[in-house]
């Protein structure tokens, strides 16, 4: 089930009520309105975007961002609860009445795997199939993550090219006094806005979605491994403490904490 992740929309809307209270501060709004200037950084940004990327990549961005804002990555705790009663049972029924249990979690990694341990294929086979949907799904969260971080290289860069054309527009009208001041707001709008494309947004964007991947990563080869060694027939015990070696410290205290619970209602 889809979580939404508060912290990151507390972020973008802290961040940027901090900069507007600055602005508010200092002067008005107005001050920083410059329609030219959000053509540029926005629009010739994106433009060179879809230089980089092809129109599938592109149009996939907009969909990533909902990677960012919700997180439907299970519980590890919960996986690991879940395989070894599923190690439980194998060793009491056998690895054909797992077959019941394929649709126990949503994930098609997880549904994948236990009905190739379900067919009796080879361990190895197993473990490659597994391994290359692991490698094309890091590579595919690569792409999504170098979108937004190509998008932050390039607004800073577009800031400086509008910065560039308001310096030129107002060098060329040194004679009138009245045109430079809509010059040198361009010039320095731009890179204003630039920045906080880049710092604001699409860097911090992309580190959230380097997160996901690494969240979801982890979970698929805990699954992995704990699929091989029910296959293996190792004891539900060992296989609960092996899996736990992926958590966090921390959350290797919970997880125990959780055990000696279950434990002492059993």
């Amino acid at each position: 089930m889809n979580r939404l992740d508060l912290l990151t929309g507390v972020g973008l809307v802290l961040g940027s009520s901090l900069i507007i209270w600055a602005i508010v501060i200092g002067g008005t709004l107005q001050m920083y309105w410059n329609f030219p200037a959000i053509l540029i950084t926005v629009g010739g940004s994106f433009a060179a975007l879809m230089v980089s990327y092809d129109l599938k990549q592109v149009k996939g961005v907009f969909n990533t961002v909902r990677h960012v804002l919700t997180s439907d990555t299970p519980d590890p705790q919960q996986v690991i609860q879940t395989m070894t009663e599923l190690a439980k049972k194998a060793r009491r029924e056998g690895l054909l009445a797992l077959e019941d249990d394929v649709n126990r979690y949503p994930d098609p990694f997880f549904q994948r795997g236990v009905r190739m341990m379900v067919d009796a294929l080879d361990p190895e086979l197993i473990r490659e199939v597994l391994e290359t949907e692991i490698e094309y799904t890091q590579r595919r969260h690569e792409l999504g993550q170098g979108i937004f971080r190509t998008w932050a290289a390039l607004s800073p860069a577009f800031g400086m090219i509008g910065t560039l054309i308001g310096l030129i527009a107002m060098l060329a009208k040194l004679d009138d006094p009245s045109a430079l001041g809509p010059g040198m707001a361009v010039a320095l709008i731009t890179t204003f806005y630039g920045t906080i494309m880049a710092n604001l947004v699409f860097t911090p964007i992309a580190n959230k979605l380097n997160l996901r991947s690494k969240e979801e990563l982890l979970l698929k080869e805990m699954i992995l491994e704990a699929i091989i060694s029910i296959q293996s027939g190792m004891n539900p015990r060992i296989l609960e403490e092996k899996l736990t070696a992926f958590l966090s410290p921390k959350a290797n205290k919970e997880n125990a904490g959780s055990r000696e619970e279950r434990s002492s209602i059993a």
